[in-house]
C-alpha cells in the first residue's frame, strides 16, 4: 500500500494515546469479574464522603463522575462498587503500555501515568498512520487487555483534541482543514488548556465556542489573557510547534541537592541550617515537577572525605521543605559520628506525580486542607483527571487473589500479596 500521501515532507504526524478509564480499567483487567459493572475507584469507599477519582464507563452512564462524593455517586448507582486505588499496580501497567509505543517510535513523551504523545513522522515503512494506530491499539488490548483511544493529527494540541473525540477505542484523524467542522463548532470548555477560569474570562467577550476564539481580535485576547491568549488563539486554528521531546518524561528517580561547607564544622545549629536550605530547594524542584516523595536520603561527607549516605522509606507521601527537614535530621541524629562535616546533601526519592496519588477528601474537615493550601485550589485540581491532592496518605490493601487476564503476566506480583 502507498503510505507517502500520509507523511508530509515539511510537516509531522503526531499521535495522541490516551488510555481509556485507565484506574478502572487495570482492575478490570487484574480481576475480570468486575468487566461490565459500574466501578469507582476512590480514595475511602469506606466513608461516604470519599471522593471519585475515576469511574468505569459503566457508571458513567449513571452520572458518576470524578471529584464527585461517593456518597453521592452511589445515590446515582446503588450498585456501584468502589475500590481504594492501587498505584503501583497502575505504575506498572502504565510501563507495560509506554514500552509498546517505544516499540514504535523512540520519539515518545508521556505526560501522564495514562497518556503519551508520539512522533511517528519517520515510521513510514510501518504503514500508514491508520495502521500504526490500529495496531498499538490491538497491542495494548491483547496484551495488556487495556482500551485506549488514539488521536492522529499534524501537531500535538490537534492530537490531543482528537483523541477525546472518541472513546473509549477510538482512533480519530483530525487535520487542519477539518477544524470548521469537526473543532470550532465545540464549547470553548472542551478546548485542552482552557479551563474553568479562562472560559469564564473568553465568555465574558461572547467567546462560545472554539470557532469564536479563533477569529477574535487577537490584540484584546492578548490584552485580557496576555500571552496565554495568543497562544490559546493559535491553537484554535490549528498552530502548535511544540516537538514531542522524549526528554520531557514524567517519572523522576530522584530529586536532590547538596552544598560543600565552608569550612569542616561540628556545630549542630550551622548543620541544621544547612539542612533546612537544601531541604527547601529540594522542595521547590519538586513543587515544579509536581511529584511528591516516600523516601528522603541524607548525604554526609567528613572532613576525610569518607562519604556515608542513610535513606528512610515514609509511610506516606511527602512534598514540603519541613518534612524533607525532619526526616533528614532523624537520619543525621541517627548516624553522625561526631566527626567534623565537610559536605551535606538531602535527596527525595521514591518519586511520584500529584496525579498519581490521590486520598480521602474529607468534606467536613476542609479548614484542616485550607491550612495548607487554598481550598478551591485543592478543588481545582481534584478535578483533573485522576486528582491531586497530597495531604492525607493511602493505604493499599492488600489483594485478592485473583486470575487476571493480563497477556503479560507483569501483575503477577499483586497476586501474591
Amino acid at each position: 500500500m502507498i503510505v507517502s500521501k500520509w507523511y508530509p515532507k515539511n510537516g509531522r504526524v503526531i499521535f495522541h494515546v490516551d488510555m481509556n478509564s485507565f484506574y478502572a480499567s487495570v482492575e478490570m483487567a487484574f480481576d475480570p469479574s468486575l468487566k461490565g459493572k459500574p466501578l469507582a475507584i476512590a480514595g475511602n469507599p469506606e466513608e461516604r464522603r470519599g471522593i471519585v477519582v475515576t469511574s468505569s464507563y459503566e457508571a458513567r452512564k449513571y452520572g458518576v463522575k470524578t471529584t464527585m462524593p461517593v456518597g453521592e455517586a452511589k445515590r446515582l448507582c446503588p450498585d456501584l462498587l468502589v475500590m481504594r486505588p492501587n498505584f503501583e499496580r497502575y505504575r506498572t501497567a502504565s510501563k507495560e503500555m509506554f514500552k509498546i509505543l517505544s516499540d514504535v517510535t523512540d520519539l515518545v513523551q508521556p505526560v501522564s501515568i495514562d497518556e503519551g504523545y508520539m512522533d511517528i513522522t519517520g515510521c513510514a515503512e510501518q504503514g500508514s498512520p491508520p495502521e500504526i494506530a490500529e495496531t498499538i491499539q490491538k497491542r495494548i488490548y491483547e496484551e495488556l487487555d487495556l482500551p485506549c483511544s488514539i488521536g492522529i493529527a499534524p501537531n500535538k494540541f490537534l492530537a490531543k483534541m482528537a483523541s477525546d473525540m472518541k472513546k473509549p477505542m477510538g482512533i480519530t484523524i483530525l487535520r487542519k482543514r477539518e477544524l470548521p467542522q469537526k473543532l470550532w463548532p465545540l464549547p470553548i470548555e472542551d478546548m485542552y488548556g482552557v479551563g474553568a477560569k479562562t472560559a469564564e474570562k473568553l465568555r465574558k467577550l461572547n467567546i462560545e465556542t472554539i470557532g469564536d476564539l479563533a477569529e477574535y481580535a487577537a490584540s484584546d485576547l492578548k490584552r485580557i489573557l496576555g500571552i496565554n491568549g495568543e497562544r490559546l488563539q493559535n491553537r484554535a486554528n490549528g498552530i502548535d510547534q511544540r516537538p514531542v521531546d522524549p526528554e520531557a518524561v514524567h517519572e523522576f528517580k530522584s530529586i536532590g541537592t547538596s552544598t560543600t561547607l565552608p569550612h569542616d564544622t561540628t556545630d549542630e545549629t550551622e548543620i541544621r541550617s544547612v539542612l533546612r536550605r537544601l531541604s527547601k530547594k529540594v522542595e521547590a524542584r519538586m513543587k515544579n515537577k509536581r511529584v511528591l516523595a516516600k523516601n528522603v536520603q541524607l548525604m554526609i561527607r567528613y572532613h576525610d572525605r569518607k562519604t556515608v549516605t542513610r535513606s528512610r522509606q515514609l509511610p506516606e507521601f511527602i512534598h514540603t521543605a519541613d518534612e524533607l527537614f525532619n526526616y533528614a535530621i532523624i537520619l543525621f541524629d541517627e548516624h553522625w559520628n561526631q566527626v567534623p562535616i565537610r559536605l551535606l546533601g538531602v535527596t527525595a526519592q521514591d518519586l511520584a506525580e500529584k496525579s498519581e496519588v490521590t486520598q480521602q477528601l474529607d468534606l467536613f474537615h476542609y479548614e484542616e486542607h485550607a491550612e495548607k493550601e487554598k481550598l478551591y485550589d485543592v478543588v481545582s485540581q481534584l478535578t483533573d483527571k485522576y486528582g491531586t491532592n497530597p495531604f492525607i496518605k493511602l493505604q493499599n490493601p492488600s489483594q485478592p487473589n485473583v486470575t487476571t487476564s493480563f497477556q503479560k503476566d507483569f501483575l503477577d506480583d499483586f497476586k501474591k500479596d
